[in-house]
């Protein structure tokens, strides 16, 4: 008798869970530490995706804005006026290849 009402739960508890299909009870849920941590990377590494995706998105519609207006050649001018490093200098140029805050930005190290 006690083995039949084992088999009887059993098989109740299992036709649940079929009947369910997409809800599940958190506490039949297995928790293996090592998939969560592979999802949280994941989700990270999607974050840093889309933010990227979006930071070039805004840039381009910044840049695409008004072709006409070419005040940044004016500000560009008074810029090196006043003494920032002219960024296509050779010398400047071999600084940022090797600058890691850069490159990390840029996503081409990790």
């Amino acid at each position: 008798m006690k083995i039949f009402k084992e088999l009887s739960k059993k098989l109740n508890s299992s036709a649940k869970k079929a009947s369910n299909q997409g809800m599940i009870k958190p506490i039949d849920v297995d928790f293996d530490l090592s998939k969560n941590e592979f999802l949280d990377s994941l989700s990270k590494h999607a974050l840093k995706l889309y933010e990227k995706q979006a930071d070039i998105k805004n840039f381009t519609k910044l840049v695409l804005s008004d072709p006409e207006n070419l005040s940044h050649n004016e500000r560009v001018t008074e810029l090196l006026r006043n003494g920032v490093k002219d960024p296509l200098a050779k010398e400047n140029l071999e600084d940022l290849s090797n600058n890691n805050k850069l490159l990390k930005d840029l996503g081409l190290i990790d």
